[in-house]
């Protein structure tokens, strides 16, 4: 049956180009029937389900039996239904972590030093934060020398929107332990801090870590 279906009025491609957040309740329950019948296509079977549920939120409670009641929905679409429904509760049930505060540099040194300060090659590592100055992700951007024209301003505030970010910390290490800044660093901090002036999403600090010592580029003047 959906064969001759234009593409674009596909449940799947439509997710796929425009995202599950742009497409329907109905197309989102035919995209998980998978097909309809030999008489009815995915899209009016899916339609069906929603009308004898009156929508979607009597479908949280719904049984095996209840579902297979329904016509042309046999034991392998309802169970799919089942499943797609008991990861919406556990996802919705689920409690955030408590997460770690950067109050200040040493908060931030703290978080990453262990990790950072005996890797033998640079790695420059993004802490993406909330309003409340909470990490919310951590991301190696790259690995190998600082330099301007490889730290892409473009990917890392991709990534701060991507994660609904109110600001960011970036963190590189010296493998030779000294911490102390580069006028690459400098250049690259400058750089970034003018970003996320423009973009709306605050470079907090840029920490240079070494062994056990690290340089916050904001307290010397730098953000």
């Amino acid at each position: 049956m959906m064969k001759n279906v234009p593409r674009e009025d596909r449940p799947r491609e439509r997710l796929a180009k425009l995202g599950a957040a742009h497409v329907s309740n109905q197309e989102l329950l035919a995209i998980l029937l998978g097909t309809g019948t030999r008489d009815e296509s995915v899209q009016s079977l899916a339609e069906r389900v929603l009308m004898h549920f009156e929508g979607i939120r009597l479908l949280q409670d719904c049984t095996l039996e209840e579902l297979t009641a329904i016509k042309g929905i046999g034991n392998v679409k309802a169970v799919t239904l089942l499943a797609a429904v008991e990861l919406g509760k556990r996802i919705n049930q689920l409690k955030p972590q408590d997460r770690y505060c950067i109050r200040s540099p040493e908060d931030g040194a703290d978080f990453v030093m262990e990790e950072m300060r005996l890797l033998k090659q640079e790695h420059f590592v993004c802490l993406f934060l909330n309003t409340k100055n909470q990490v919310i992700h951590r991301q190696t951007i790259f690995i190998g020398s600082l330099n301007a024209s490889i730290v892409h301003p473009r990917e890392i505030f991709r990534e701060a929107v991507k994660r609904a970010a109110a600001s960011i910390i970036c963190c590189h290490n010296h493998p030779s332990g000294d911490p102390s800044p580069s006028q690459e660093d400098i250049h690259v901090t400058k750089r970034l801090a003018e970003c996320g002036k423009m973009i709306g999403i605050e470079l907090l600090d840029h920490l240079v870590i070494g062994d056990h010592k690290f340089v916050s580029l904001k307290e010397k003047g730098y953000v």
